[in-house]
């Protein structure tokens, strides 16, 4: 019961952050700044916990890159479609992704009820793709949203791994030194001194969107190390629920009967899995 309370309070930060990186006036120094407040964090860790155990090094630098490619495929995915559609999209890719490659891959069995409960996220994930009708407008959203739930669902084999490898702190410590640095010196090489000529609640609002998304992933990767590997990926994505309902209340986006039904629908396979 408290690996569940904890990822579902994983879940309402991780929804959280996620609004605050839709919402900022500039969102690609938004991001930036989030990355920045991360990499700091970080920094303490690592200072704090030292270097990683030998033979650990492939983790953190795949775990590392991956995130960057994830957050590329988010600002992507924000900038071109809404928080309402895109976000679950994103999000929910991950879980069935995730139980097929612990499947295939780490040699993990997978029970009826958690095959039915991936089933139900692919058709509730075609639901929320398909309401609408999207038209070719929407396509490199889509297939942006899409990329992003598959690099999701890559960092989260690699630090369903790792995370029994060495102590949680040093893994998320030099994982979010390395991208929270990158981030901002590649958007200050790209836009110039001037990147961050924000206002002022801009700016607290990035760094604190940071701190959030360091403690929504932190409270996850110690549920990793106490649950299995697919049951934690796919609770953590209760989270779509939670940001549908912050692009309805906060963004005004149409959110519909329809769309609701397919949200519900993801959320009805990820409790499968979750039971499974």
């Amino acid at each position: 019961m408290l690996v569940i309370l904890v990822v579902l309070g994983a879940a309402v930060l991780h929804a959280t952050w996620n609004a605050m990186a839709h919402g900022a006036p500039d969102r690609v120094a938004g991001l930036a700044l989030f990355e920045l407040a991360a990499g700091v964090i970080g920094l303490v860790a690592v200072l704090v916990m030292g270097l990683p155990p030998a033979g650990t090094w492939g983790y953190i630098i795949a775990s590392a890159v991956l995130h960057l490619a994830y957050l590329g495929g988010l600002l992507a995915s924000y900038q071109l479609g809404q928080f309402s559609q895109m976000y679950p999209l994103a999000r929910g890719t991950s879980p069935w992704v995730v139980a097929v490659v612990s499947i295939v891959i780490l040699n993990q069995q997978l029970a009826l009820i958690e095959l039915a409960g991936v089933l139900l996220i692919s058709g509730g994930l075609i639901g929320l793709v398909f309401i609408g009708r999207p038209g070719r407008r929407q396509a490199p959203a889509l297939l942006a949203a899409f990329g992003t739930g598959l690099m999701i669902a890559s960092y989260t084999v690699v630090d369903g791994v790792a995370v029994h490898k060495m102590p949680v702190a040093t893994y998320m410590g030099w994982v979010f030194m390395l991208q929270g640095f990158a981030v901002p010196i590649a958007v200050l090489c790209w836009r110039g001194p001037r990147a961050f000529d924000l206002p002022r609640p801009a700016i607290l609002s990035g760094l604190a969107g940071g701190v959030v998304s360091m403690a929504a992933y932190g409270l996850v990767l110690w549920a990793q190390t106490r649950g299995t590997l697919a049951a934690i990926a796919a609770l953590r994505e209760t989270s779509i629920i939670f940001g549908a309902i912050i692009g309805a209340l906060f963004f005004h986006e149409r959110f519909g009967p329809k769309r609701a039904a397919a949200a519900a629908v993801v959320v009805a396979g990820i409790v499968l899995i979750t039971l499974g």
